[in-house]
């Protein structure tokens, strides 16, 4: 993995830094399915607002071999602003926060690829291979906090991108976030489908202890063969069925998110992910970390 750094006033640079990779190594439009191992996506359209579209052909002269493997690449941009704000009555939060655009996960399914085509790229292996980071993110959130017009709600996380995904271990990008929110007493929810939640206990524990922290883990099979094809880069079922226990025992709140159901593919699971949450004489449904009821 690579990272280098990109002001966000310039996204044209930013764009054009973060496409010459698949141009040099010939990478193409299209992609035949299993031919990158460990990508969730087949293909690699352009951004939907860009002017012309590329389609890949057999010339005969070798054109469509197979390519070489595909680096995930970041680029560090200078937000200026890290709370996203919606008046929508179908979502129960209003503000959200994303420290990064784009998902080394790679879920097939995700409904936040389409988001990439405002940097001038591909919802797909761009999406999960061409990743943004915000490494100002609790800079800013203390500056937005400290506002005196500002009033508290609770803070959604995971809400476009997840917060837990591979490159969160080095940059640590969502734990500088929760410092901030714990230091300002501010209420958070975090949805991921990475066991590396676990690892900011320390912040979500004490959170948690006065009611600010809540946690839905992502779950949406048991079959870890299913699982490497729907979310190759994402935590294997059992790591985060872990994580759900260690959650539970710092007294974390935790819910377990099933989404999305997928007829004939994983719809008969929903009993198994679900039963084993549930805990004895409890009787009050599952909730999702901004008060969704999830069974």
């Amino acid at each position: 993995m690579s990272v280098r750094k990109g002001p966000r006033s310039a996204p044209t640079a930013t764009t054009g830094q973060a496409r010459r990779e698949p141009e040099a190594i010939g990478l193409k439009p299209l992609i035949q399915s299993g031919r990158l191992h460990g990508r969730g996506a087949v293909s690699n359209p352009g951004g939907r607002y860009e002017p012309t579209q590329r389609a890949a052909y057999d010339d005969g002269w070798g054109t469509l071999d197979e390519p070489p493997p595909v680096r995930t690449e970041v680029t560090l941009e200078k937000a200026r602003v890290i709370i996203t704000r919606n008046d929508s009555p179908d979502i129960p939060f209003d503000r959200s926060i994303n420290p990064y655009r784009g998902c080394e996960h790679g879920c097939v399914y995700c409904f936040a690829r389409p988001t990439h085509a405002y940097q001038g790229l591909s919802p797909g292996l761009d999406f999960e291979t061409k990743l943004f980071a915000k490494p100002n993110a609790a800079e800013l959130l203390e500056k937005e906090l400290s506002a005196s017009r500002y009033q508290p709600r609770a803070i959604a996380m995971g809400t476009n991108t997840d917060p837990y995904q591979p490159i969160e271990r080095m940059l640590r990008i969502t734990h500088g976030v929760l410092e901030v929110l714990n230091r300002f007493s501010h209420p958070v929810g975090l949805v991921t489908k990475s066991g590396l939640v676990t690892r900011d206990l320390d912040v979500l524990a004490p959170m948690a202890a006065r009611g600010l922290a809540r946690v839905a883990v992502s779950i949406t099979t048991l079959d870890p063969k299913l699982a490497r094809a729907m979310e190759p880069r994402a935590a294997a079922p059992a790591k985060r069925l872990a994580a759900l226990r260690e959650l539970a025992a710092a007294s974390v709140p935790a819910a377990v998110m099933v989404a999305p159901v997928i007829p004939a593919l994983n719809d008969h699971e929903i009993e198994r992910i679900l039963g084993p949450q549930r805990r004895p004489g409890r009787n009050r449904p599952a909730t999702c970390c901004c008060g969704c009821r999830m069974n």
